[in-house]
């Protein structure tokens, strides 16, 4: 008697690499003599990015950028000054093995920064920054999702993978000119720029990826009215509209379009009167398209056979799913300045992310999702004097899941701030309330027990404990049928069938008829 197996090759996500590096950032400015002398600092921020990534063989290169913006105020002046470097490093990783397709996710956050003024011409800056860094590759597994032949039992599941993925990145420049309106005074320089990105918006045109969106833009400059240095927030809106070669794809595969700003300079120019009110936006973005099919196949988890000795070899694959996304607004308030510590004026409110963490609930159908949201203000504060203190507020949201969440799988929050209002109360309280938008990723990659191979041998039988046809069993709750029906070599469809069960598992126990198949 001949045993046929079927076997079945699919992908499996394995991750060879899951880690963070670190890189000091530093520095040593001398300000040009068109520059006025350092009286006072105000702020400094580090912005980091990831420019560029490539994968060769078993080593990742990626190039990342530090944004660093110093603010002063100069000693004859009340005008804000604003001092921009950029810096750049390349670095490597070193992956667990060569990958060929590699999916690659790099997230940098500044981790901390210290500025100071060695004299009123040099600035010091020291700092460090982070990149968390997780790269995944597929590889072919031939498992098995049938057999036949000298008397096999299967037990078999269904499982979902991808089947087919398919990402393209596509970098684009955008040009933009925004005219101030006429109350507006002029520009003396920027002092900071922020960009906001909406949900991209993609579908399929004869073929073609069709990604639109748009990028609001929210900046603070640097003016002077009536001899007095002062602040001025201002947004806009750029658009875009793209088309993505992604070849392959059709309406069976899930897509999703992921935008990303690499740099954004935004320039005063002068208007036909000479006066800069005029501001040109550079915008480049990098438009990250990821296609997913997915299939479903039967594949056996154990076997045995009821008549002869049989032996199986398994494994753990990573039969990865489609993320389930639930999104979620809401709203969060901190109360930023009262009292004496009231400003004289305020003239923007942001508010940044930072540290989230989360927490699947016990029965999988929620997630809480904690951090700290960074209030920074910019002031004119009690003194006088243009300032941009800083706040920490914790927060804490549990968010219901639209799809339960088992207990290992993977769960992310990206927390965006829509928008920020602050409103000064009759009593002199500065409040501030920032609309959130949270988006909960679920990915159910659970490692899951798959046949290799089984080998039965034909030349001997099992030895039984007696001739019989039917033995008594007494079965606890919960039991599972399949165990029982290995155990004394019969099939689970004659247990269920002879004591009329409905399930793979017993409900609450008793008595079993365990008829002998042969």
């Amino acid at each position: 008697m001949e045993l046929k197996i079927k076997r079945e090759t699919i992908p499996v996500s394995e991750c060879i690499y899951d880690g963070v590096q670190e890189q000091n950032i530093g520095l040593d400015y001398i300000l040009p003599d068109y520059y006025p002398d350092i009286f006072r600092l105000v702020h400094c921020e580090t912005v980091p990015v990831i420019t560029d990534y490539s994968v060769s063989g078993s080593k990742l290169t990626y190039e990342l950028r530090c944004d660093m913006r110093i603010l002063y105020c100069g000693d004859s002046s009340s005008v804000l000054q604003c001092v921009t470097q950029q810096q750049t490093y390349t670095k490597t990783v070193e992956l667990d093995r060569a990958c060929d397709k590699a999916d690659v996710t790099l997230s940098p956050k500044t981790d901390h920064v210290n500025f100071r003024a060695l004299n009123k011409r040099r600035l010091d800056l020291r700092g460090t920054v982070s990149v968390k860094i997780c790269v995944t590759c597929d590889k072919e597994s031939e498992v098995i999702s049938d057999a036949e032949g000298m008397n096999i039992q299967l037990r078999r599941v269904p499982v979902s993978f991808a089947s087919v993925k398919v990402s393209s990145d596509k970098t684009i420049q955008l040009t933009d000119d925004t005219e101030l309106n006429a109350a507006q005074p002029d520009i003396l320089s920027i002092v900071s720029c922020r960009c906001t990105l909406a949900d991209c918006e993609c579908k399929l045109i004869s073929g073609k990826l069709l990604a639109k969106g748009n990028v609001k833009i929210s900046l603070l400059y640097s003016c002077e009215t009536d001899g007095e240095g002062q602040l001025e927030p201002m947004e806009f809106t750029v658009p875009y509209s793209q088309i993505i070669d992604v070849t392959d794809i059709d309406d069976t595969f899930s897509i999703s379009v992921t935008p990303e700003v690499i740099s954004c300079e935004i320039t005063p120019s002068a208007d036909k009167n000479g006066a800069n009110r005029i501001l040109r936006c550079e915008l480049e973005m990098r438009l990250g398209c990821r296609a997913v099919k997915t299939a479903s196949v039967m594949l056996a988890q154990d076997a045995f056979s009821t008549v002869y000795p049989c032996d199986v070899l398994s494994t753990e694959i990573s039969a990865q799913q489609l993320p389930d996304v639930t999104s979620e607004s809401f709203h969060c308030t901190a109360k930023l300045a009262e009292g004496d510590d009231m400003p004289q004026k305020v003239y923007a409110v942001r508010c940044t992310p930072r540290n989230i963490n989360t927490r699947l609930s016990d029965d999988g159908g929620a997630v809480t999702v904690s951090g700290m949201l960074t209030y920074s203000t910019a002031v004119r504060d009690a003194g006088g004097m243009i300032s941009m203190p800083e706040r920490d507020e914790a927060f804490e949201q549990e968010i219901l899941l639209d799809k339960k969440a088992a207990e290992d799988s993977t769960i992310t929050a990206e927390i965006k701030v829509k928008d920020v209002s602050y409103n000064i109360s009759d009593n002199g309280t500065l409040t501030a309330k920032a609309d959130i938008t949270a988006d909960i990723s679920v990915s159910s990659a659970s490692r899951i027990k798959v046949l290799t191979d089984i080998a039965a041998d034909d030349s001997v039988k099992k030895q039984r404990d007696g001739d019989y046809a039917i033995k008594l069993y007494f079965g606890v709750e919960n039991e599972d049928v399949w165990e029982i029906a290995k155990r004394y070599s019969t099939s689970v469809e004659a247990v269920m069938e002879e004591n009329e069960l409905s399930g793979d598992k017993l409900g609450e126990g008793g008595m079993l008829l365990i008829p002998i198949v042969l």
